[in-house]
């Protein structure tokens, strides 16, 4: 089968498209051709060896595909012939065949496309769980969304309405991306130079309940100072490269709360907890109250490229490799 490989940590420039082994499938996996691919902002700290996840070159990168399953151990939810999404969770999903644990693989509503599926869980998944595990989102909150216009921020603009929010605020850092953010969704767009000021104008100066921050960096300060009283910061990640640090006092004038939401880990500790998020993401995907991503798709033979455009974050919302 074809595959994208890692081979040297010299970056995604390095990534080549090669003819390997399929995978050997233990009696209780799900064997699934693979249409789509998604590419996410782990894949190309993957190819520089800066991830926490360390891999024995070579490998293939990629956490989620969409696709149709070719076998299935008996009693499995899903069977021959389903269309389905699935988690790898770290690496192994830019193939054309993948075999995967039961519990990882989801049915894929027949009004998402393969493409549009392959966008979805990676994103939504650490989102919902971000918001609604960690975040207690409420009815009629706001949500602020940094890096808006990346994958988690137009999934966070996507999903927060679907969630409860009443309000969603993109913070982005140029007018194009701005274009992106307004797509997904977003109730209103700021640039991320002098975002507080603009968010305090939008709330007549009461601040928005939740702060999502995917980026970290220099802004965090500027976003606890955003926050309502008794507002949540949800700390997902860190594409800006730098980890900021907090001043606890912060947390004890305003009462707010800095919350970290690494959804993989908590994964790896609640069993069955993947399965509870899909029950509730499903249904909204299938009635369209959760619109489906709009992903920037690369062909296989492209997975330099888009990879690359993860970390020099040129990306436009979910990007996402065809297989099939």
């Amino acid at each position: 089968m074809r595959a994208a490989q890692i081979t040297t940590l010299d970056g995604p420039d390095a990534v080549r498209v090669a003819e390997v082994e399929e995978p050997n499938a233990d009696s209780g996996d799900v064997v699934i051709d693979v249409h789509a691919a998604g590419v996410a902002f782990p894949d190309a700290l993957l190819t520089r060896g800066l991830y926490q996840y360390k891999p024995e070159l070579p490998f293939s990168p990629g956490a989620e595909i969409a696709g149709v399953v070719r076998s299935a151990p008996a009693g499995a939810h899903v069977g021959a012939g389903d269309r389905v999404l699935g988690l790898t969770m770290l690496s192994g999903g830019m193939a054309e065949v993948v075999a995967l644990p039961a519990e990882r693989v989801f049915p894929l509503p027949d009004s998402v496309s393969f493409e549009a599926g392959a966008g979805i869980l990676f994103n939504d998944l650490t989102v919902q769980f971000a918001l609604r595990t960690r975040g207690r989102l409420a009815q009629g909150e706001t949500v602020l969304v940094h890096g808006a216009a990346g994958g988690i921020g137009t999934s966070a603009l996507r999903l927060a309405p679907a969630l409860g929010a009443a309000r969603t605020i993109a913070v982005v850092s140029t007018e194009e991306k701005a274009e992106t953010a307004r797509a997904a969704g977003a109730s209103d767009v700021v640039l991320a130079d002098g975002f507080r000021d603009a968010v305090k104008e939008l709330t007549g100066g009461r601040g928005v309940d939740l702060v999502l921050d995917p980026v970290g960096g220099d802004r965090f300060t500027d976003s606890l100072r955003s926050l309502a009283v008794g507002g949540r910061l949800l700390v997902v990640g860190f594409t800006g490269g730098e980890i900021p640090t907090v001043k606890v006092n912060r947390l004890l004038l305003n009462n707010v709360d800095v919350i970290g939401a690494g959804w993989g880990a908590w994964t790896f500790s609640h069993p069955g907890y993947l399965q509870e998020q899909w029950a509730e993401l499903q249904p909204l995907l299938a009635s369209g109250a959760l619109p489906a991503p709009r992903p920037e798709v690369y062909p296989l033979e492209q997975a330099a490229q888009a990879i690359a455009s993860l970390e020099n974050r040129s990306a436009k919302g979910k990007v996402v490799l065809t297989l099939r």
